[in-house]
């Protein structure tokens, strides 16, 4: 918005608002019809009259073309949001709709865990039982997670790209357990998690785990950031007598 000494159109009773100049120019980019006007021949260059009429039947279908090159940027996982990421959801395979709502996760003063940058605001259609939908960020993550699982190669390499994707800029992580005999635990390291991905994560809703391997257990740290304790290792993760701290042990899920 910028400011004029005089805007008004003289007409009586037209009371316009003097000052104001609004910014009219919003939306889409407007498409770029110079190179269709450049192939105007000599003869009719230069005749104004024929080249706002053709200006006017063009830049319609200029704009348009704007629009649709703008589409797939739209439903990119990356960006996506609100009704695009729910069509992203339908492609993937996987609904932000729970159906089981996840208690304990709403926004609430005077909480060591559930205040600001905690705790989730409760939506227009959610019960005050628990969260029914996920918000944008969270949902994302479990698309991920499902994208993850529907083309990965099983590996546990893979699967810590996988993690680390999931989890990218959050400062936590998952530890990997294989037991060989197709069980597996997960333990979740770095800082404490937001209570809905926490959730999210005992529940097995962001599983990575290969076909037909059950996970026994998802473990929490006791203290965040400590990693736990374990004999002959010495890590970020892993460490030792007067380093390493004992984690909770939750029941996994099944296959």
């Amino acid at each position: 918005m910028s400011f004029v000494d005089i805007w008004d159109s003289g007409l009586y009773g037209a009371d316009w608002d003097s000052g104001l100049d609004w910014d009219t120019n919003i939306g889409p980019a407007s498409g770029n019809i110079t190179p269709y006007l450049n192939l105007v021949t000599s003869e009719h260059r230069n005749q104004p009259n024929f080249i706002a009429t053709l200006s006017t039947l063009v830049q319609p279908l200029a704009d348009l073309q704007v629009v649709m090159r703008s589409f797939p940027g739209l439903y990119d996982i990356d960006v996506a949001e609100g009704s695009q990421l729910d069509s992203v959801g339908e492609w993937v395979g996987i609904s932000r709709n729970l159906n089981v709502p996840i208690t304990g996760v709403y926004f609430s003063l005077d909480s060591a865990t559930l205040g600001l940058d905690q705790g989730v605001l409760q939506g227009p259609f959610d019960p005050t039982t628990g969260l029914t939908q996920l918000p944008d960020s969270t949902y994302r993550q479990l698309l991920y997670a499902e994208r993850a699982n529907n083309s990965w190669d099983g590996t546990i390499p893979a699967a810590y790209e996988i993690w680390d994707t999931l989890f990218s800029g959050t400062g936590f992580g998952i530890l990997i357990q294989d037991q060989s005999n197709m069980h597996m635990t997960l333990a979740m390291t770095g800082a404490a998690p937001d209570p809905l991905t926490l959730q999210l994560y005992l529940s097995g809703d962001l599983n990575v785990r290969p076909a037909g391997v059950m996970i026994d257990n998802y473990m929490t740290q006791d203290v965040a950031l400590d990693p736990y304790f374990g004999l002959d290792a010495n890590s970020s993760t892993v460490a030792g007598l007067d380093v390493g701290a004992f984690g909770f042990l939750n029941n996994g899920s099944g296959y």
